[in-house]
């Protein structure tokens, strides 16, 4: 190899490539906002500032504003204080996401067609397996 060719380097385009025609996928709901909606739709629906959640949880109003709007990931303590000032249990928070990862999912699922239906050790969709349950495999 020769001094020249070890100097080139590889060129990455600072623009992204343009996008194809026809209807952007869909992009799977992310676990972080389903669960910072859920808390800000429960401290909204009780009336409450931010400032008296965090406050009463003892984290930050500024991290909980982001954990709120899905930019971070909170831990499962900083999760538990905030439902519990929402007089919420973690598991309780959990299963409000859930479901709503469930109704996500199934219209998502649902505008996709049934193409999916047919994979092999996978249910056909929500509520495939035992009703409100969902399934995981090792």
């Amino acid at each position: 190899m020769t001094i020249r060719a070890t100097n080139q380097a590889r060129v990455i385009p600072l623009r992204p490539f343009p996008a194809l025609p026809g209807p952007a996928p869909a992009r799977e709901p992310l676990w972080r906002d389903l669960v910072g909606d859920v808390l800000r739709g429960e401290r909204l629906a009780q009336e409450r500032t931010l400032k008296d959640v965090a406050d009463t949880a003892r984290i930050s109003m500024a991290y909980l504003s982001e954990v709120e709007r899905g930019r971070k990931e909170a831990s499962s303590e900083v999760l538990a204080a905030a439902a519990q000032a929402l007089g919420l249990s973690l598991a309780e928070v959990l299963a409000l996401a859930q479901g709503e990862l469930i109704r996500l999912s199934g219209a998502r699922s649902r505008s996709l067609g049934a193409g999916r239906s047919g994979q092999a050790g996978r249910p056909a969709g929500p509520g495939a397996g035992s009703a409100g349950t969902v399934q995981l495999a090792a």
